[in-house]
């Protein structure tokens, strides 16, 4: 494609003014959770509008009741397909300052004794580092040809790192506007330093508080103890129900929804070379704990889990205090995959609660939070798309990688717009994000405006329909 052979060119040629141009953003302290830097959350959001205004975005800066948004269009050509992407422009607070070896704010470009790069500061990976990598591939495209091969919205928000307070309303405020063929999101990592990988799953959650009520007041365990209910135990017992001797959640229905993973995928991931001795060594563990016959990476990845994350009951405090408790609380989370039921797991957690409670007790359930899991079908057309465009960049095929845990926009765009997403990102699990030191590889800021490059244009000439 000799368009993108001269659009792979130009950021060759210019990679050292894209990196001036991040460090021109990464200079600006956007801290999203401190009212102290609301000023500078906004001077970012223009910095990027007034940005993507440059290249020929129709960019503003949209107000919320928090930090604001930036929202950017460019029209692609007739009958091309519509690409959503997502990024944030706010960062994590710096303490501990005294950890830095440089100041967070004065962003540099270290020369490593390997011989290689990084750019070292607050936001360089997270996530004003790998949002610049697209804006930087569209600028090429536009450079080159004076066009996009996509139509391409561009949604920034500058509350990520503070709980995105503003975001659902924004975007059920915008739903029109924002709703496109696929979106597009670089907040992940690759899976190696050679190896570019696409997430294609992000395990659900559903969070439940339960507390178990017997007698009315704490008792003297030698006045009352054999006698009286002890809810301590009676909640433990209740826990430790919930898993059988393999390993599996014994909920009835639980598994419902949850496929056995595609042999051709499974594959993939034992190819990999994962480290499950290093994996659990790190946290000096040694023995998978979770499914027995499962590999870790199906454990995290495609496995639902059942979690006790906190309990609570009796006398907690210094020293000793022989007391039967008149209430036991747990907190439980439930990490769902595939088409799992939210709201099925939860009714079937507190009916599993409420048959085991014994004469004299009494249960209350409190919920925190439920998403369903998001799933991109791994025969996905677009998919297989941008899989062959990343191939096409990197040393080694990109894989297809699942994430253990969640990111609340995936849910959002799915629920709220009705689009899939693909998680591209060029991090690396050593960037120290939201830690001191905090760096990004020039070679993942170089390679991954390739990638974009390389992603757009396959999109454009293959569609972007899941």
């Amino acid at each position: 494609m000799p368009k993108l052979d001269s659009v792979l060119a130009c950021l060759d040629l210019n990679i050292g003014r894209s990196v001036e141009r991040l460090s021109d953003l990464l200079k600006i302290p956007s801290i999203s959770t401190d009212p102290a830097y609301a000023g500078d959350c906004r001077r970012a959001a223009e910095w990027l509008a007034g940005d993507l205004d440059a290249i020929g975005f129709k960019a503003s800066v949209r107000d919320t009741t928090g930090h604001p948004m930036v929202v950017a269009h460019h029209d692609g050509p007739e009958g091309s397909p519509h690409v959503l992407f997502y990024g944030h422009y706010d960062v994590q607070p710096v303490d501990p300052l005294n950890l830095w070896e440089s100041e967070p704010f004065d962003p540099q470009l270290k020369t490593m004794p390997d011989g290689s790069k990084r750019i070292v500061g607050r936001g360089s990976a997270d996530d004003k580092g790998q949002l610049m990598t697209f804006v930087e591939a569209c600028r090429a495209w536009k450079a080159e040809t004076g066009g996009l091969p996509c139509k391409v919205t561009i949604f920034l928000e500058g509350e990520e790192e503070s709980g995105s307070p503003s975001l659902l309303p924004f975007l059920d405020a915008h739903r029109e506007e924002l709703s496109a063929d696929v979106a597009l999101i670089c907040d992940t990592n690759m899976w190696d330093k050679d190896t570019p990988a696409i997430s294609t799953g992000l395990r659900g959650l559903v969070g439940e508080e339960v507390t178990i009520t017997a007698a009315d007041k704490d008792l003297h365990s030698g006045y009352f103890g054999g006698a009286a209910a002890n809810p301590i135990r009676i909640l433990a017992e209740i826990i430790a129900d919930l898993h059988d001797e393999n390993g599996a959640v014994t909920l009835p229905g639980f598994y419902d929804g949850v496929p056995e993973l595609p042999a051709e995928q499974r594959a993939i991931w034992d190819g990999l070379g994962f480290d499950e001795r290093a994996f659990l060594g790190q946290v000096n563990l040694s023995v998978p704990a979770g499914e027995k016959g499962r590999s870790v990476l199906e454990q995290t990845w495609s496995r639902p889990t059942a979690e006790v994350n906190g309990i609570t009951g009796g006398y907690t405090g210094k020293g000793f205090k022989t007391v039967i408790a008149s209430q036991a609380t747990a907190k439980i989370s439930f990490r769902l995959v595939f088409d799992q039921d939210p709201q099925k797991i939860r009714d079937a957690f507190r009916a599993f609660v409420t048959e085991r409670l014994p004469a004299d007790c009494s249960v209350e359930f409190h919920e925190h939070g439920a998403s369903p899991a998001i799933q991109l079908p791994f025969d996905s057309p677009v998919l297989q798309t941008a899989r062959a465009a990343l191939s096409a960049e990197w040393p080694k095929p990109a894989v297809m990688i699942g994430m253990g845990g969640s990111i609340p926009v995936v849910g959002e765009f799915k629920r709220l717009l009705s689009m899939g997403s693909l998680l591209i990102g060029f991090g690396l699990g050593d960037d120290q994000i939201h830690s001191p030191d905090e760096k990004y590889e020039l070679t993942s800021f170089h390679k991954g405006q390739r990638s974009w490059a390389r992603v757009l244009a396959a999109l454009g000439e293959n569609g972007a329909k899941g």
